[in-house]
């Protein structure tokens, strides 16, 4: 099953390049990449077509990260959206660590998922 990994930075210049060649020179392929930053702190949430190998190098380079299970979902491409998808992971009382958009199509667009407990969090976004 494919990967997710929400890593934690300094929101400082240099950092998304540190990382893309960290995993360049170890031949990892990103997929899929997005993020963030305020204040001091950033994050980078990705995909990588090679999964063991993007932990080592996050592992050996000492970076701060969560790893999940991505899951994808279908969400209704309007507004509202993804305020009922949220609000139902949240009742639930699952926690989203980070979602990546991956595309739209018709009336729906589609997500990748990473949260803390993805066996309550599957029947939710796999009736999407």
């Amino acid at each position: 099953m494919s990967r997710q990994f929400v890593v934690q930075v300094t929101n400082q210049p240099g950092q998304m390049a540190r990382l893309a060649e960290e995993l360049a020179a170890a031949g990892v392929d990103l997929r899929a990449i997005g993020g963030g930053g305020l204040g001091e702190t950033g994050h980078f949430i990705m995909t990588t077509a090679d999964d063991d190998t993007a932990r080592k190098v996050l592992l050996d380079g000492g970076w701060t990260y969560f790893e999940g299970e991505s899951l994808l979902a279908e969400v209704d491409d309007r507004p509202g959206g993804m305020a009922r998808i949220a609000r139902e992971l949240a009742d639930a009382g699952v926690n989203v660590m980070g979602h990546l958009f991956i595309g739209r199509w018709s009336d729906r667009a589609t997500f990748a998922f990473v949260v803390d407990d993805p066996e309550r969090a599957r029947p939710i976004l796999e009736r999407r």
